[in-house]
């Protein structure tokens, strides 16, 4: 119905870190762009808040800020998406639609929609069927919001939902796999079965690449070291070669728009440096492992030591992060399980059939640096953990954008086979059967 050379369809996948958007049957998608958004609240018809540099691309409609109500009689919040969010501008909060992996503003996801079709890719919407990657835990209240905003606003021709776990293993050749998914906001683990996911299954915890990125800043912090975002300063030549920092004075900045920049500095010097301990990490003999250096963007280096191996490690051992000053309790509610835990207890939720063929073939998704170290640790702890006749095998790409893009690629796989274009929910169908037709369409 969609397939052939008439029409692509177009592959968008909101993350808690990035969107991914581009054509169907591509390697890669066409473009990425930070899924938080700036966000300026105006009364009536104030002026535009202008930004300290760039003003006249950031105010120019084609960039696609447009203000978008909230509540016509109180206030309007103006979206400044993608590359706009890269300038300053006083008052500016830096808000994301994503919270523990689920959408919780979907003002913030329109804005991000628009942008992706308009200034993006530079496609009308109501020429396109539209593939659209949703996490593994998303309610059907989620699924149908999502439905209902791309027919009645962007009158998309048809729509597709897909969970994130299934296109992964897509993405790998595979239609059986136990998907480990470590994005920005949460960490998930969810089997696929015959190109399902089974729901029983999904183990979701909120260690994710921010808050290791939280851990990264408050440690180096705790060691007396100024992370200096890059609005802040300035270098002044004062000789030849020679620069001087200037501290530059911007009292209505928010705090939302401080964090974000500091934490993307802190975010490449986890990448950076960090790397997968081979072993438990244990404080007493990793004291003295040697440092390594990162030069800040205003010009003073630092020396990372065993923060190098402590940050990734989180990820098998959650409680560690408590030994990080400033770093917050998870509370009492619920225990915080590590990695090869989350994957035991995953598999073991599924018939007993088909555990052993989830375990020859877990899939480790994201971008981590260190995937080798991770891959190998992950794949000794569970084999110590399992039965002695289970074959244990963690794949992972040795491509990181393999890796990193593993959701959308597997989305780009998925709707240009021919088929799957009878498996389309179609705009006739959405306004015959109703936003509730969405879940048996899109099981």
């Amino acid at each position: 119905m969609y397939g052939g050379d008439e029409v692509s369809a177009i592959v968008i996948d909101v993350g808690s870190y990035s969107c991914k958007a581009g054509y169907a049957g591509d390697d890669t998608p066409k473009s990425v762009f930070p899924s938080v958004v700036g966000s300026i609240e105006q009364t009536g018809d104030t002026d535009e808040a202008k930004p300290d540099k760039g003003a006249d691309s950031a105010s120019d409609p084609k960039n696609g800020s447009k203000p978008m109500d909230v509540d016509k009689a109180k206030t309007k919040r103006k979206f400044y998406v993608g590359q706009e969010l890269e300038f300053r501008r006083d008052h500016m909060e830096v808000i994301s639609p994503m919270k523990d992996g689920t959408i919780t503003d979907w003002d913030v996801v329109d804005n991000i929609w628009n942008h992706a079709f308009r200034q993006r890719l530079l496609i009308n919407p109501e020429e396109h069927p539209m593939l659209i990657a949703e996490p593994s835990t998303n309610s059907g209240q989620q699924r149908e919001k999502a439905a209902e905003l791309m027919f009645e606003k962007y009158k998309a021709p048809a729509l597709f939902l897909a969970k994130n776990a299934v296109l992964t293993s897509f993405a790998s050749g595979r239609a059986t796999s136990l998907v480990v998914d470590s994005g920005g906001g949460s960490t998930v683990v969810s089997a696929v079965h015959d190109g399902y996911v089974l729901q029983k299954s999904v183990a979701t915890s909120p260690i994710g690449g921010e808050f290791l990125t939280d851990c990264m800043m408050k440690s180096l912090e705790s060691k007396g070291v100024t992370i200096r975002p890059r609005y802040s300063f300035k270098k002044k030549e004062v000789s030849p070669g020679d620069y001087k920092v200037v501290d530059l004075d911007f009292p209505n900045t928010t705090d939302s728009y401080r964090l974000y920049c500091m934490r993307a500095i802190a975010s490449d010097i986890k990448e950076s440096v960090c790397r997968v301990p081979d072993t438990p990490y244990d404080e007493v003999a990793y004291a003295n492992v040697p440092t390594t250096s990162y030069e800040l963007p205003d010009g003073q280096t630092i020396e990372v030591g065993a923060d190098r191996f402590k940050i990734p490690d989180i990820l098998f051992n959650p409680y560690l992060s408590q030994t990080i000053p400033g770093i917050d309790g998870f509370g009492d509610s619920t225990p915080i399980r590590g990695l090869p835990r989350m994957v035991l207890d995953s598999v073991n939720r599924c018939d007993v059939d088909i555990r052993k063929e989830l375990l020859s073939s877990i899939l480790l998704s994201g971008g981590s640096s260190s995937i080798i170290q991770l891959k190998e640790r992950l794949e000794k702890e569970v084999l110590e953990e399992s039965p002695q006749s289970a074959r244990v095998k963690v794949l992972a790409s040795g491509n990181s954008i393999e890796r990193r893009f593993s959701v959308w690629i597997g989305g780009s796989i998925l709707a240009s086979l021919g088929s799957f274009q009878q498996m389309w929910f179609s705009k006739a169908e959405y306004e015959e059967h109703g936003v509730s037709y969405i879940q048996r369409k899109c099981p």
